[in-house]
């Protein structure tokens, strides 16, 4: 860090006596630091705020406003947020607060803003899932209807949603993610109910298709609408959260399963019928609830069934401040700004971020087969449709623990490549003892394996958030986060023809296949994303290091770059 001159210095260190009546940094002491002279705009003087955070009685009372471009004169003009920016009126680079109202503020936004989008997010799993659970009740023989048919009814699924992300994200920022999120909540779970009157192939095909299709971009729609409200330091385990309320919905589904399917004979009709009937009226519940549950923004909690908002105008204040000294990108859009074809294909051009897609694609495949027959594995081995549904909670709990220790731990060590192969370390030893058991195994052993196997550290929201954060702008964050997701997607196109009925009931063939891949994910894949992000790191480090301060300066100001084309940007690995 450079500074102006060598008094201020010891300026930095009376910082240190600041109590919680001092809220402001003068104005004086922000011109000592020359900004201009830091190797990137990004990297600012956090030292100072740390210092304060290392005397724990002054914790909660000291200033929590993190440095940022906009503490300069001459950069803050480079990154000021644009007009249409919908939150403008509440940005203030001279606002400062303390630790405790930030964190205030932030359980706040937890309980008012995340937990109603996780919820909308189980509903989402509740209704995407239970397909697993009507299969414990006949639901094949049923409808006359094949493994092999069970398999194209999920990949039809997996295609119309995959076909459907980037339309769908088109749709979410010209409409806004407050509209279209519950809109879709609502049409989703009316073709859920709608299966009550399934009739054979024809219209199973036609339903998870139109399920498919309108569910495909809901989850880069949510990521999108919390990092209005979240640093990127704070996505990743907002994001873990997200994932575990998807696990308890799992948890919540089975035993919701446990006692409708017992109505099977109820007005002539199979379990698994009114189990499609009760969760869609459930989700449709939700869906519309949705719709008086989700602001646009920060500043705009306040309408006419809530006069009062959530949030006060102070509260806004730091709200909108708080994200954009964190990530000024995200002032380049309106909330309700489409995108053009021009910056949708710039996004989808993107090369640096291919090795994440290529994540993506690849790192759930050994788990999905396992887990998608995980309940009709259990009925062939001779567990009762009631006791399966149940057998289905262990691993969904321990599922919840694993993932949110492992992202945990990538943001305390601040590691992402090889936290997040821990998944595919994790299933590959139960993959080998499933492929090894014999023709016709103790019931409960291959519970054992199967369950151990499912616990595994699901690392996904880790994925999203490095994806997210490597993108750089809001335009590219939100198509990149529907390209990564439509990787994802395409993982259980393709994991959904591994098992195959000429293999069953164990599997062999399929499970050397995943085997396979789980060690090219683990021995090849990522650590060559890890190469990939290092080695373009330090080319930009080479050209940046030799330009003069002026020239730096100079390419701030004119250049035409964005997001993680910028020479000052560097890519999280």
């Amino acid at each position: 860090m450079s500074f102006s001159d060598a008094g201020s210095i010891k300026k930095l260190h009376e910082v240190d006596t600041v109590l919680a009546d001092e809220l402001t940094v003068s104005d004086e002491l922000l011109k000592t630091i020359d900004l201009a002279e830091e190797d990137s705009p990004f990297k600012l003087s956090s030292w100072v705020f740390s210092r304060w955070s290392s005397k724990p009685q002054l914790n909660e009372n000291c200033i929590a406003t993190r440095r940022s471009v906009y503490d300069n004169p001459e950069m803050a003009q480079l990154y000021w947020p644009k007009q249409e920016y919908e939150n403008l009126h509440r940005f203030d680079p001279t606002a400062r607060w303390t630790y405790r109202e930030e964190r205030s503020l932030v359980r706040k936004i937890d309980w008012k803003i995340m937990a109603w989008a996780a919820l909308s997010f189980s509903a989402l799993n509740l209704d995407r899932n239970n397909l697993s659970q009507a299969n414990t009740d006949n639901f094949l023989p049923d409808l006359d209807l094949t493994t092999d048919d069970f398999n194209w009814g999920n990949s039809i699924f997996r295609l119309a949603f995959l076909c459907a992300e980037l339309p769908s994200q088109l749709v979410s920022k010209r409409l806004g993610p407050d509209r279209w999120i519950p809109t879709q909540m609502v049409l989703w779970s009316i073709v859920t109910l709608c299966q009550f009157w399934l009739t054979g192939r024809t219209t199973f095909f036609l339903t998870r298709a139109l399920l498919g299709f309108i569910q495909g971009g809901f989850i880069p729609d949510l990521i999108l609408y919390l990092s209005y409200f979240y640093t990127k330091n704070e996505l990743p385990f907002r994001l873990a959260l997200f994932w575990m309320s998807s696990n308890l919905c799992s948890i919540v589904g089975s035993f919701i399963a446990f006692g409708v399917l017992r109505m099977r004979g109820v007005l002539g009709r199979a379990g698994w019928r009114w189990l499609f009937l009760v969760e869609g009226l459930i989700t449709f519940s939700i869906g519309v609830a949705t719709f008086f549950r989700m602001p646009p923004s920060p500043t705009q909690s306040r309408t006419w069934f809530r006069p009062k908002g959530w949030f006060t105008e102070k509260e806004e204040t730091i709200m909108v401040t708080r994200v954009l000294r964190d990530d000024p990108t995200k002032g380049d859009m309106h909330n309700r700004e489409g995108l053009s074809l021009k910056r949708l294909w710039t996004a989808v051009c993107d090369y640096d971020l291919w090795p994440l897609y290529l994540l993506g694609l690849m790192f759930g495949i050994p788990g999905a087969p396992p887990s998608t027959y995980l309940t009709l594995s259990l009925r062939n081995l001779g567990f009762s449709t009631f006791t399966t549904n149940l057998l289905t909670i262990p691993s969904t709990v321990a599922g919840m623990i694993t993932m949110f220790a492992i992202t945990m731990v990538s943001e305390v060590l601040n590691e992402r490549t090889f936290v997040a192969m821990n998944e595919d370390l994790w299933v590959l030893p139960f993959l080998v003892a499933l492929y090894c058991l014999p023709e016709n195994p103790n019931q409960w052993i291959y519970f054992g394996l199967a369950s151990g196997l499912l616990s595994y550290p699901y690392t996904h929201p880790i994925q999203v958030g490095w994806c997210s954060r490597n993108a750089g702008a809001v335009a590219s964050r939100t198509v990149n986060a529907s390209i990564y997701n439509m990787f994802v997607q395409a993982t259980s196109v393709i994991s959904a023809q591994i098992y195959r009925a000429d293999d069953a009931p164990r599997y062999r063939r399929g499970n050397l296949t995943l085997i396979v891949i789980c060690c090219f994910n683990v021995v090849v894949l990522y650590p060559a994303t890890k190469a990939y992000y290092i080695w373009r790191n330090r080319q930009r480090d080479r050209i940046w290091d030799a330009m003069s301060v002026e020239e730096r300066k100079e390419y701030l100001t004119t250049t035409t770059d964005v997001g993680n084309r910028r020479l000052d940007f560097r890519f999280a690995h």
